[in-house]
């Protein structure tokens, strides 16, 4: 696994009476040793909130985002909302719709909803005022020779994920206040069932808001694409965390390679 790169956001130079703060450690210095015995690949990012410094791993192409780009389709269609900045504008079918795509993580009420956003030309308009640059929407709802729902056919990169959930947690001119709430209330209230990935390690009490996405890649189910990308508040920590794992030869091993993963870099945030 190729070393992970530190990056920081706005940095001063030191002056010549005046020492650098000194950087936190790099939260990745404990992974690559447990992915090194793993099977498959994986890209991750994670961001400061404190500090404003992002750390990435792992070194490769785009990857499919699975149902991880529910949190794209909603904050494309939040932000074509007639909100005036009291709510979220949504109709209160849409409200419904949207809860069902995030806390329980429905393929119909995504599909809707990704028409409602604009589909592929929407998605991809919103991406572009947020400032991704390696994400791709999928061309299709129903595409040739692939039995789910074309939009988890989107490929990203964990910094652009971290460029979307930053939309989330932080002032943007592209969702109002209230819309940015909105939409964190639903990430804090996935179904348990589905409240693996990037909680892993992660103490109860602490805030997480998360959304994951799990994909077969072949029909023989021995290829699969887990995903899991949030934030995780409380306990001396703030950060943002994106996973993208593929060629993994089953669900669960993705999922456990997930949560293995969150639980090395809890402890390394503080």
């Amino acid at each position: 696994m190729p070393a992970s790169v530190g990056t920081s956001a706005g940095a001063l130079s030191p002056s010549a009476t005046q020492p650098a703060d000194p950087q936190p450690a790099d939260p990745f210095a404990a992974v690559d040793g447990y992915l090194a015995g793993r099977s498959g690949t994986v890209l991750a990012a994670v961001y400061d909130v404190r500090t404003g410094q992002t750390w990435r791993l792992g070194d490769g192409p785009a990857q499919y985002e699975a149902s991880v780009v529910k949190v794209d389709i909603l904050e494309a269609l939040l932000s074509e909302s007639e909100s005036g900045g009291a709510g979220t504008g949504l109709s209160p079918d849409d409200q419904a719709t949207a809860q069902q795509m995030i806390e329980d993580s429905d393929n119909d009420a995504a599909t809707s909803l990704w028409y409602a956003a604009g589909g592929t030309a929407g998605v991809a308009a919103y991406n572009d005022k947020a400032g991704l640059t390696g994400t791709t929407p999928s061309p299709c709802v129903e595409c040739a020779d692939f039995p789910w729902p074309g939009w988890g056919l989107t490929t990203t990169v964990p910094a652009d994920q971290i460029t979307l959930l930053k939309q989330l947690i932080m002032p943007s001119p592209l969702l109002t206040s209230a819309e940015r709430e909105y939409a964190l209330s639903l990430l804090e209230n996935v179904t348990p069932d589905q409240a693996w990935g990037i909680s892993g390690g992660v103490p109860a009490g602490v805030t997480v808001a998360l959304k994951n996405g799990w994909l077969p890649l072949n029909d023989a189910n021995t290829d699969w694409q887990v995903n899991s990308e949030g934030w995780v508040s409380g306990d001396g920590r703030d950060y943002l965390i994106s996973v993208l794992t593929t060629g993994n030869p089953d669900e669960q091993y993705g999922i456990d390679t997930i949560d293995q993963l969150s639980a090395l870099i809890w402890p390394a945030m503080r």
